[in-house]
């Protein structure tokens, strides 16, 4: 690994005790949000499906949440709950609808000005959402940014959605693809080591670092069984929990223009029918807010199913 300032090597993480496993529930201090950063550097792996999943799912619990997007240029998590807000103000629902902010980074010319004045909104934005919330959920851009490796550092739990595929998980392991040893951490995990080591520096809990295999098949497949024995081994490595997330369905797609999420779906206004694929897929959301380890989290019995009917398509 080396340091993109200077040139000089920078030391490699070391397979030390895992930070995400020492820290067995992140819990919050005392009257201070907690925060939780959903970051991958690849576009297209449900970041903005999974916030606000998450976001609603808390709001559920009698959480009070805010949410930040850091991509206000692409927008798509800030359109997501314009939809939301829209559709309920329609169909008059009382829907559960997080305190948004949108930050969209400087124009200035100048780097050094330009990054200073991302700061210094970042930190208004986040302290202003802290100070009225339980949970903050910051969603970023699918890119490296300094607006992202600055959210990274304020994470209490940062959660990396990735396909189940090795194209998303060349973002975090190199693998040697005859043997699928993993050759070397890459370039998002390098990221959060770097961004790690300043969050310690500077007095921070440690980061629990939870990645979410997305859009899992539900067929057996070779690949898949691959994809998790090297992510084991990764997540020994580099420190971070691992956990199923959200299976490739439709109505994920579906829902974003009406700002829904799948544990909307028994209000009778929202005109989305309920299927027994529904149903699963509620699950899987409350699965995966389980996952968190949040302390004012609860783990909850499975969904009955009896009441839902599947689609005849």
């Amino acid at each position: 690994m080396t340091s993109i300032a200077d040139g000089q090597a920078a030391p490699a993480p070391q397979p030390v005790a895992n930070p995400s496993l020492v820290q067995a529930q992140s819990a919050r201090a005392d009257g201070r949000a907690h925060v939780i950063v959903i970051g991958n550097e690849k576009g297209g792996s449900g970041k903005s499906t999974t916030a606000l999943h998450l976001a609603v799912a808390l709001l559920g619990e009698g959480l009070r949440v805010g949410t930040l997007d850091l991509d206000a240029r692409q927008g798509t998590f800030t359109r997501y709950i314009e939809n939301r807000r829209s559709f309920a103000a329609r169909k008059e629902l009382a829907l559960r609808i997080p305190t948004h902010r949108a930050l969209a980074a400087s124009s200035l010319p100048d780097r050094v000005e330009a990054e200073r004045a991302d700061q210094m909104a970042f930190e208004l934005a986040l302290d202003e959402l802290a100070a009225a919330s339980d949970y903050v959920l910051i969603d970023t851009p699918g890119s490296d940014t300094f607006l992202s490796r600055l959210a990274h550092t304020h994470a209490d739990t940062l959660v990396t959605p990735m396909n189940d595929s090795f194209v998303d998980l060349d973002l975090l392991a190199r693998v040697d693809p005859d043997g699928l040893k993993i050759v070397r951490p890459s370039i998002y995990a390098e990221a959060v080591w770097k961004q790690r080591q300043l969050r310690a520096m500077q007095g921070g809990r440690p980061v629990d670092w939870l990645v979410v295999r997305n859009r899992l098949s539900n067929l057996a497949a070779r690949n898949k069984r691959d994809m998790l024995s090297v992510l084991q081994t990764l997540s020994r490595r580099i420190g971070f929990r691992l956990a199923a997330g959200l299976n490739e369905r439709v109505i994920y797609r579906e829902l974003f223009l009406k700002g829904l999420t799948l544990l909307d779906l028994r209000e009778h206004k929202t005109g989305v029918a309920m299927t027994m694929s529904h149903v699963a897929a509620r699950q899987e959301v409350r699965d995966l807010l389980e996952a968190l380890n949040l302390r004012h989290i609860q783990k909850t019995p499975a969904e009955e199913p009896e009441t839902e009917t599947e689609s005849p398509s």
